[in-house]
């Protein structure tokens, strides 16, 4: 009997744990199933890794993109006392500079005396001078007068081609001057030839052509460049170093890649001209007569002081270190090299220029523009 009553017993303990260890064990694939639905649904969200972060940011590339529709430029100044003590400065600078160009365009184009190579590339560079200055200072002022720091998304894409344009042509342009003045020194009996009213003309139109293509390449990769950095530019206008600094992708490096080779070539052109400065002081050396010698330096160092200034402007402002780099050290340094040479050049140009000054002259008098015209045929 105690044996049969045990035998129950054990069955019905051995009976009882089965149905405990079934629903134990249901519960845990359950709880096991819960936690992989869980962790898959955080995956879904955000992704396997970092590839799944990556596609979150590139989803939010465009809309970062696409929601700049302006740029904030850098002011001069906060207070309103400033910042019309800058626009009236800056009017002043602009009117000078207008002025002067103005001047020596309409004085070369008036005189058939001017009419020769160096007067026709003279009057290209006022032209460029005066649209580097227009470029950059009206928007700069208008933005004081009114109180604000916006430029429009096409209006700063304009601005950056147009100074890149004019900048670059400017380099072109003062080397085929150099080449001009070469020519003159070195091998005068050869001007006529080397310099006639045809290759100046293709010379001046390679330079201008050469800065054009240069530009629109420059501004369509800076500008399909994603940017995601805000849209504050460091800077009173747009320039395609302080547009880079707002990229949120490594394919600004492209872009980095070009104006490394644009300042490769910028330092050809640089050497150009110190070479052919080498050979015109030598040739000036050798010529017998102190008057001779004067003359041919005072023909030089017009341009070589243009080139000077140009230079050294534009070094000090994209070679100086990173490290003394305050956006108060860029600012001024950008008005140096983009309003300094477009006012200084007609004061360069027209303080010992007796030819020059004598056209101005001629300029008040009304009869000059009944009797000269403005299309110039290039004497040689």
């Amino acid at each position: 009997m105690n044996s049969l009553l045990q035998s129950r017993a054990d069955s019905s303990a051995a009976s009882g744990q089965r149905p405990f260890s079934s629903g134990h064990t249901h519960q845990h694939h359950q709880s096991s199933r819960h936690k992989a639905e869980g962790m898959s649904r955080r995956q879904g969200i955000g992704g396997t890794g970092a590839g799944g972060t990556e596609t979150h940011a590139q989803r939010q590339q465009p809309s970062n993109i696409s929601s700049i529709t302006q740029f904030l430029l850098l002011a001069f100044a906060d207070m309103r006392e400033l910042q019309l003590l800058h626009f009236w400065l800056f009017l002043g600078i602009y009117l000078a500079a207008l002025l002067g160009n103005s001047l020596i365009i309409t004085a070369v184009a008036c005189d058939h005396r001017l009419h020769t190579p160096m007067y026709f590339f003279l009057l290209n560079l006022s032209l460029i001078d005066l649209g580097s200055i227009s470029t950059t200072f009206p928007k700069s002022m208008a933005n004081s007068l009114w109180d604000t720091r916006a430029i429009s998304y096409l209006g700063c894409a304009a601005q950056l081609f147009l100074f890149t344009f004019l900048i670059v042509a400017e380099c072109c342009l003062l080397t085929v001057m150099a080449y001009d003045r070469y020519v003159a020194i070195c091998k005068p009996l050869h001007y006529g030839t080397l310099l006639g009213s045809r290759a100046c003309v293709h010379m001046a139109a390679a330079a201008w052509g050469s800065a054009f293509l240069n530009s629109l390449i420059h501004t369509g990769n800076t500008f399909s460049i994603p940017l995601c950095k805000g849209n504050a530019v460091d800077q009173f206008f747009c320039e395609i170093t302080q547009i880079l600094k707002l990229s949120c992708s490594h394919s600004y490096l492209r872009e980095v890649g070009l104006l490394v080779i644009s300042f490769i070539l910028a330092f050809g052109c640089f050497i150009f001209i110190v070479l052919s400065y080498v050979q015109i002081f030598r040739a000036v050396l050798r010529i017998p007569s102190e008057q001779g010698r004067h003359k041919a330096f005072s023909t030089c160092l017009p341009h070589l002081a243009v080139v000077s200034l140009y230079v050294s402007t534009g070094m000090f402002a994209y070679l100086k270190p990173p490290s003394i780099s305050p956006p108060s050290l860029d600012l001024l340094v950008a008005v140096l090299y983009s309003v300094v040479p477009p006012a200084v050049n007609p004061l360069i140009y027209s303080l010992r220029n007796q030819e020059l000054k004598d056209a101005l002259k001629k300029l008040s008098h009304p009869a000059v523009f009944r009797s000269n015209k403005l299309l110039m045929p290039l004497h040689k």
